[in-house]
C-alpha cells in the first residue's frame, strides 16, 4: 500500500467500512467503483522492449539480470550432439540384430564373420566379428551394455567417437587374442561393450577419487563390467582377452576425451 492510501472506505449504500481495493460493497453488493486501484510493487520486475533484461529492486538499488536468448547454451563435456538421437549406438545394435538375423536364416555364415584360428588374410574378421553372436543371451547382454553405454557416451561426445571407439576396441582386442593364441577364437561385442563402459566412467571414477559428487551409479557400472569379464567362462566363443583389450582402450581413451573437455573450460 502506498502512503498516505486510505485504510478503508464507506459504502454509500448501506455505510459499511469496506476494503478501498475491492469494486462492490461485499454487505449490500453495491458498485464503489468501475476498477480496482492498482497495487504498488516495491520489487516488481520490468522488462526492456528492446533487450528484454530484467531489472528488480533490492535494498533500494536496482540490479538488472541478462536478457534471454533464443541460443541455448551447451553444458562442459556434452556436444551438440546431446539433443539428437543416438543414431550411431541404433546402428551399431541394428547391425548385430541384422547379422543374428541372417544367420538364424541361413543367409549367412558364421564362418565368414567370426576369428577362428588364424586370420589367414581374412582381415575383415577383425571387424566383423564383433557384430556375429552364436548364443543368444550372450547377445543379450553384450548389446545392452553397448546400447547403454553407447547412448549416453553418444550424448557426451558425438557419434563419431562411439563408431571409432567401437570399432577400434572390437578389432585390436580381436587382434590381441589371434596374436596370442595359435587358435583364437573370438565372436560378439564384449570388448567393444566394455570399452564404451570404461570410457564413460572416467569422468565419475575421477569425481569419486576426488571426494566430489557425480551423477552416475558407479556400483551398477561395475556389476556391468563384472558380468561382461565374466562371460567367455561362461561362453568359449567370447575371447577374455578381447574383452580386457577393450576395456583398456575404453580407459586410455576416456582418459584423453576428459583431459580434452577440461581443456575447453
Amino acid at each position: 500500500m502506498s502512503p498516505g492510501a486510505d485504510l478503508f472506505v464507506v459504502c454509500k449504500q448501506c455505510g459499511s467500512e469496506v476494503s478501498p481495493y475491492i469494486t462492490e460493497c461485499p454487505y449490500c453488493g453495491h458498485r464503489l467503483r468501475r476498477r480496482a486501484p492498482k497495487l504498488p510493487r516495491a520489487h516488481a520486475l520490468s522488462g526492456s522492449p528492446r533487450t528484454g533484461a530484467r531489472r528488480w529492486s533490492v535494498g533500494g538499488r536496482a540490479r538488472s539480470a541478462p536478457a534471454r536468448t533464443g541460443a541455448r547454451r551447451s553444458l562442459p563435456g556434452l556436444d551438440r550432439s546431446s539433443e539428437a538421437r543416438p543414431y550411431a549406438t541404433i546402428a551399431l545394435v541394428a547391425v548385430s540384430c541384422g547379422v543374428w538375423v541372417a544367420w538364424r536364416g541361413g543367409f549367412v555364415s558364421l564362418d565368414k564373420l567370426v576369428v577362428a584360428g588364424p586370420l589367414n588374410g581374412d582381415w575383415w574378421k577383425l571387424f566383423t566379428s564383433q557384430f556375429a553372436y552364436a548364443n543368444g543371451l550372450y547377445e543379450f547382454v553384450a548389446l545392452v551394455a553397448v546400447a547403454l553405454f553407447g547412448w549416453l557416451l553418444e550424448r557426451r561426445h558425438g557419434p563419431a567417437v562411439v563408431i571409432a571407439l567401437f570399432l577400434g576396441a572390437g578389432a585390436a582386442g580381436a587382434l590381441a587374442a589371434s596374436a596370442v593364441y595359435s587358435y583364437a577364437i573370438v565372436s560378439g561385442g564384449n570388448g567393444a561393450a566394455l570399452a564404451l563402459l570404461c570410457a564413460w566412467a572416467i569422468p565419475d571414477l575421477e569425481a569419486a577419487r576426488a571426494g566430489t559428487d557425480y551423477d552416475g551409479d558407479l556400483l551398477g557400472v561395475a556389476a556391468i563390467a563384472a558380468v561382461l569379464l565374466a562371460l567367455p567362462f561362461a561362453q568359449p566363443q567370447a575371447s577374455w582377452l578381447a574383452g580386457v583389450t577393450g576395456g583398456a582402450l575404453g580407459l586410455v581413451l576416456g582418459l584423453g576425451l576428459r583431459r580434452v573437455s577440461q581443456s575447453e573450460l
